[in-house]
């Protein structure tokens, strides 16, 4: 870790959020891909435990913003790439100002006629990773981010 600048660059509108989804679609289905190859079970442990907080975030309506991030970082964990975490830090400085800026609930992504559709996704992705099964991980992970940013399309 440390090996990039870390630059704030807060996201300011939905044009911007489609950006960085875009951006993470070229990165994070292969870590989760390597996350699959070699995870550990304290690893598998620490990702179902950000993803547990995760969905109790969304069941009780908060904002799921960090707990999201901490799902994806842990991912990147797995990698044992310290650049694989270096970006999605990077990205995460990004993303979390949105929180403070008020523009864009990772909420509001869910998919308005299936509210668990997203995660059903994430529980994909884990299972993947679980089964250290390269190839479906890569799948879900690209599957969801691109679900992600249709769903963020739809509401401009």
């Amino acid at each position: 870790p440390g090996h990039f600048q870390q630059i704030e660059s807060p996201i300011g509108t939905p044009g911007d959020a489609a950006s960085i989804i875009e951006l993470r679609l070229s990165i994070e289905p292969e870590s989760a891909a390597l996350a699959a190859q070699r995870r550990t079970p304290e690893q598998l442990d620490a990702i179902r435990q950000a993803l547990d907080e995760l969905h109790r975030c969304a069941r009780l309506g908060h904002d799921t913003m960090k707990a999201d991030f901490e799902f994806h970082r842990q991912i990147s964990l797995c990698t044992a790439n310290s650049f694989f975490t270096d970006v999605m830090s990077q990205l995460g400085s990004s993303i979390l100002p949105r929180i403070r800026s008020g523009f864009g609930n990772i909420t509001s992504l869910h998919a308005e006629d299936d509210p668990g559709i997203q995660q059903r996704e994430q529980e994909t992705i884990f299972d993947a990773i679980v089964h250290q099964d390269r190839d479906a991980a890569r799948a879900a992970m690209r599957l969801h981010l691109i679900n992600s940013l249709l769903r963020l399309r739809a509401k401009d």
